[in-house]
């Protein structure tokens, strides 16, 4: 069997033509299998929806209760038949839900890894190996550049600015999902004990982790409607990045810019932002943890999707293993 006899690229996103259904479609269709509930992996319209729990939860969080026509919890790693097509969900290392989708027919397997991170992450299952003949990656930071420091050194260096600098809020710009409660969870495994502020766009799914057993310890939203700015000196303060560029920051005393994400390894990006502090730390593979992935695996070819394609193909090709781009379009980095 050819891949392409069992995943085909197509504008709505990959799809199985045996089975019928897309993976992570970016537009409306009959079935589809959703790997993550990101923003540009996860959308409404959907006649059928399968995905982990978590996701599907997360997405009835963000896009309301009737995001799709009937939604089906896949159990991890417990196989489910599609048309002839067996789909496996397994563990992403992402954030809370996310899953790779393991494709089978006829004993040829292709695994579809969605987002996934090597690096330790409290907040969500460990990325899990799956042996197959097909690995499709992404490529976010498929660039040798991205390198990516430990999360617990980027959180040190937040706390050393805590402490430098106890006048000041310290406003840490986080996507909504994922990332907040990550960064959440870091600091408290750094000793951090003291209340955290959240803008009220990360309040439900912060709620929502802690009722799946993340602890993130006091939360308190970041209002000034019975204080003063200088209620928040020296606190920590969570944003979504839109809010800072809105009026919102105003309500902090001598605010501290912070932002915290892989893309902060560019200094022009930080600098764009107006980022004083910027944390590097990622919820996707850096450049040795896709390389040490697709070693790991050892599949007999390897599609790369959304990211910096070309350059992890001809890593694959100095490797001696078959690789080529997709093209998909319409996966981003997280942009809530």
């Amino acid at each position: 069997m050819r891949g392409s006899d069992l995943l085909v690229p197509r504008p709505e996103g990959l799809h199985c033509p045996p089975g019928d259904f897309f993976i992570d479609p970016v537009r409306p269709v009959p079935r589809a299998l959703i790997t993550h509930a990101h923003a540009d992996h996860a959308r409404a319209g959907h006649g059928a929806v399968l995905a982990t729990r978590q996701t599907l939860d997360i997405m009835g969080l963000r896009l309301g209760e009737s995001f799709c026509g009937s939604a089906q919890a896949a159990e991890p790693g417990d196989p489910i038949e599609i048309g002839g097509v067996r789909v496996a969900f397994h563990p992403a290392g992402h954030v809370l839900g996310s899953a790779q989708i393991a494709v089978e027919r006829a004993g040829f397997r292709i695994v579809a890894a969605g987002d996934y991170a090597r690096a330790p992450n409290p907040t969500c299952t460990a990325f899990e190996p799956v042996p197959c003949d097909i690995f499709i990656t992404e490529a976010t930071f498929g660039l040798p550049v991205f390198r990516h420091p430990p999360a617990a050194t980027e959180i040190g260096r937040l706390l050393t600015s805590i402490d430098r600098f106890p006048e000041r809020s310290h406003l840490v710009g986080v996507y909504a999902l994922g990332k907040a409660q990550r960064v959440i969870r870091l600091l408290r495994d750094a000793g951090y004990e003291a209340p955290i502020h959240l803008h009220g766009a990360l309040r439900r799914l912060c709620d929502y982790y802690v009722t799946e057993g993340i602890d993130l310890g006091e939360l308190r939203d970041a209002t000034t409607d019975r204080g003063k700015t200088t209620d928040f000196a020296g606190a920590v303060v969570l944003g979504p990045p839109s809010a800072f560029a809105a009026t919102w920051i105003r309500r902090f005393a001598d605010p501290l810019i912070a932002f915290a994400s892989g893309w902060m390894q560019v200094r022009a990006r930080a600098r764009q932002r107006g980022v004083e502090l910027p944390l590097i730390i990622s919820d996707h593979c850096d450049w040795d943890g896709l390389t040490a992935t697709l070693t790991e695996i050892a599949p007999s070819e390897v599609w790369v999707t959304h990211g910096r394609e070309e350059a992890l193909v001809r890593w694959c090709a100095l490797e001696g293993l078959p690789a080529r781009p997709l093209h998909l379009v319409g996966y981003e980095d997280e942009a809530e």
